[in-house]
């Protein structure tokens, strides 16, 4: 079970340190105002497939292969990330099942430099991705991140052109492939496999873009729309099929994914 520790909502800003039972909940929304509080990737895992399930590539890890030093070396980040969340990069491959019907997994871990897709985020998508071609299950991927990985330069690019023609593989099998968009998700993954797929669900609320607004903003001079780049936004102007509530997220998916597989 994930835990979240705040003292007061961020949208209703009401005092919720005193219901910490009710927020500690699978679904880690504020008892008042049901926002959305964020999640880990293993949280993901917990709320959406049911009961036991197996990891894969658990130990894969990033290298360093710039040597790449911003405010401290890329090497310490790493290191940092893994000791504080006790994996070794931003994304969680689970094989399980949804209401029953089995399926590949992947949820990405926004505390893990970003969410950011490096070269180990690209190769376990991709692996997932050919893992449902192998068992014929369906594939489903919850995005959260920040982008490419910049620390990794070109080879972090790459991963936007792999796991994409992975999934022209999956879709040439016609297995289906649910992508779950949270908040925020942003940069190269949006620009990749975040929006490719045959139904692309977002939760209420969710930044999702390629460019930040407050870059979009300083780069064209002008104000952005009310909501610009949030769920809602987006469902409006037709980049998504359906924003979903956590709380009927589930048996969401369970509904496209059998109607996809008849």
């Amino acid at each position: 079970m994930a835990y979240v520790i705040l003292d007061v909502c961020p949208r209703c800003h009401s005092d919720v340190s005193r219901r910490i039972g009710v927020i500690t909940t699978r679904l880690i929304v504020c008892p008042k105002c049901q926002f959305d509080f964020k999640m880990g990737a293993r949280a993901r895992l917990e709320m959406l497939l049911d009961g036991r399930w197996t990891e894969h590539d658990a130990g894969m890890t990033s290298t360093d292969p710039l040597k790449f030093v911003d405010t401290k070396p890329y090497a310490q980040r790493l290191k940092e990330a893994r000791k504080k969340l006790g994996m070794n990069d931003a994304v969680i491959t689970g094989e399980g099942q949804l209401n029953g019907r089995p399926v590949v997994m992947c949820a990405m871990e926004f505390g893990f430099i970003g969410g950011s897709m490096g070269a180990v985020v690209g190769e376990k998508v991709t692996r997932g991705i050919e893992l449902s071609i192998e068992t014929r299950q369906p594939f489903i991927a919850v995005s959260c991140s920040g982008g490419a990985r910049m620390m990794e330069g070109a080879i972090s690019l790459m991963q936007l052109a792999k796991v994409s023609a992975a999934l022209a593989k999956l879709d040439d099998e016609k297995l289906p492939y649910i992508s779950v968009l949270t908040d925020p998700t942003t940069g190269g993954v949006t620009a990749s496999f975040a929006m490719l797929g045959d139904v692309n669900i977002a939760e209420p609320g969710a930044l999702i873009g390629f460019a930040g607004p407050r870059v979009i903003e300083q780069t064209i001079r002008q104000k952005l729309p009310e909501g610009f780049q949030r769920s809602e936004f987006l469902l409006e102007h037709g980049f998504l099929d359906a924003v979903v509530h956590r709380k009927e997220l589930k048996s969401f998916i369970a509904n496209s994914l059998d109607l996809l597989m008849s």
